[in-house]
């Protein structure tokens, strides 16, 4: 399969998108991702105009269906990263930095329900410091969900331990973790993989193993693409068709994240050609074609509110997509100790997000339950 210029816009013949939508709109009951072919999929990620006004409406008309019609759901988080959790816990803590259990303690009193912990293990940590840092953040709070490890560091702790990554998994499990981030995936496809990682990127297998391990141990996870680079609409379709795959075998996945290539995730060596993004069309086409896909799979379809802009992200939740994802709390005692530090999702602008899209903000966990009442945010009502 051939690879794209870096983020061209890739519509598609108008007599193509129209058929497919033909197709869709003569049977609504019957979408997931066998209602179209490849092509008939392909098509409606070209779709633009009038043509992609009515894929966006057909996707939210299904999002009212198969989620809360009413509402944008979120989570209240703080992400961290391993790296800095692993130094918090040890001797290596540098004067005045608190103590793991204190910005854990911080982030529950500012009412997060979930820690999203990323990033590989320091190789002068020991390795057991993968499951020691699962126990240190559960034992700190009780009820508190840990959101942890990508496919990556997974296989890490597991070969720098000398255990199969199922046995791992299951000591990741008894020690705490909750589910895992299925961040990392990009696109599976060996080809686009090997061009943006050409000297360390992990065959789409090993992803695909990990995530079904975890799920097999009782885990749950994420699941992502990450488009908007030199993947073409077929890759896109191609991979969806996997995660698809892989929750029919498992049921593990509990939202589909989708998340374009942006400056800040853009590999070191591609930084000169990668000049642009995904534009806004692709992503709208995008959020709608996987909200139609994943039917009766996948119940939830989340904005990455991070990396795109405030227009977009109103569009999308007007276009299929039904949650904002997480709040990112910084906290005061160690604001910079995770990724996407400064980016929090205040509830002012949450409300307002919501109001723009006809819809109220639902807090919710990590696994889409609601939060027992003493852990709920006061979130302002919206104006009706």
């Amino acid at each position: 399969m051939v690879l794209r210029a870096w983020a061209e816009d890739i519509t598609a013949p108008i007599e193509r998108v129209t058929a497919a939508l033909s197709r869709l709109r003569d049977d609504p009951t019957a979408l997931g991702p066998d209602a179209l072919d490849d092509e008939g999929w392909v098509a409606l990620l070209g779709a633009s105009g009038t043509r992609l006004e009515e894929l966006c409406e057909l996707a939210d008309t299904v999002r009212a269906r198969v989620t809360d019609p009413d509402a944008v759901t979120f989570v209240v988080n703080r992400n961290l990263d391993t790296g800095v959790a692993a130094r918090l816990i040890s001797d290596e803590r540098r004067p005045g930095e608190p103590a793991l259990a204190e910005l854990v303690g911080e982030a529950v009193e500012l009412g997060a329900t979930e820690i999203c912990m990323q990033g590989p293990l320091p190789a002068d940590r020991p390795a057991t410091d993968y499951v020691r840092l699962v126990a240190e953040i559960t034992d700190a709070a009780a009820g508190l969900h840990l959101h942890a490890y990508r496919a990556a560091e997974i296989a890490d702790g597991a070969v720098r331990t000398g255990v199969p990554i199922v046995e791992h998994l299951r000591r990741l499990r008894a020690a705490g973790l909750g589910s895992i981030p299925g961040t990392a995936a990009q696109i599976l496809d060996d080809s686009v993989r090997g061009f943006l990682s050409p000297t360390g990127s992990a065959p789409a297998r090993e992803w695909i193993e990990v995530i079904e391990a975890a799920h097999g141990v009782g885990l749950f996870s994420t699941a992502t693409i990450v488009y908007g680079h030199v993947e073409t609409p077929e890759h896109q379709v191609a991979h969806l068709r996997t995660l698809l795959g892989i929750q029919r075998r498992t049921g593990g996945l509990s939202e589909l994240i989708l998340m374009p290539m942006v400056a800040s995730n853009t590999p070191p060596h591609l930084t000169a050609a990668a000049t642009s993004t995904a534009s806004q069309r692709e992503t709208r086409a995008l959020h709608a074609v996987a909200r139609l896909m994943s039917v009766g799979l996948i119940d939830h379809v989340q904005v990455a509110w991070t990396k795109l802009d405030p227009d977009t992200v109103d569009l999308l939740l007007r276009g299929g997509a039904d949650d904002i994802g997480g709040l990112l709390l910084d906290g005061r005692l160690m604001p910079d100790a995770g990724p996407e530090v400064g980016r929090v999702l205040d509830a002012d602008t949450l409300v307002a997000i919501a109001e723009r899209a006809g819809r109220t903000p639902r807090q919710r966990t990590t696994r889409y339950a609601e939060p027992e009442a003493h852990r709920l945010l006061p979130i302002p009502q919206v104006r009706s």
